[in-house]
């Protein structure tokens, strides 16, 4: 692991936070009657999760474009499932931004819109070779995954 910028990092967290800023003005209808029923320790795990990824992807170098690497091929996976969280994001706005909407899945991954950047940071830390943001991505995961199957279930 090599301390630096990544600019890789960056892109993420700007493919990653743009949505989330326009969704702010876009919530599904109900949205903050499902955030009070949230499970308190899946929210704990959640923003620590947030907290370690974002200064993670930031502060490594590690994930930074090398294409003398067979390791490439992860980059390139990891991109492909953010793309895929920018295509639920247009598939979401598109939509009549309901809750149904906003937990919905895409290819058949279930509540993309959580799922899918955890998955893509996740497949990041693997190019990288970067055991603190695995690490870090697996407590996001726990947290953001679990918040969101519990208010899909809720819509059931």
């Amino acid at each position: 692991m090599s301390f630096g910028f990544s600019y890789i990092g960056l892109i993420y967290l700007l493919m990653l936070f743009i949505p989330n800023l326009f969704w702010t003005k876009n919530k599904p209808a109900h949205y903050d009657e499902y955030v009070k029923n949230e499970n308190k320790i899946l929210r704990i795990f959640e923003n620590i999760g947030q907290a370690l990824v974002t200064c993670i992807v930031l502060v490594f170098k590690d994930f930074n474009i090398k294409t003398s690497s067979f390791w490439i091929i992860w980059l390139i996976l990891s991109f492909a499932f953010m793309m895929l969280y920018e295509i639920y994001w247009i598939k979401y706005f598109k939509s009549e931004k309901n809750m149904s909407g906003f937990y919905s899945s895409l290819l058949g991954i279930p509540v993309a819109g959580a799922t899918l950047p955890v998955i893509a940071f996740f497949l990041l830390g693997i190019y990288g070779k970067n055991f603190l943001l695995l690490i870090a991505v697996v407590i996001l995961g726990i947290g953001h995954i679990g918040i969101h199957i519990g208010h899909k279930k809720e819509l059931l």
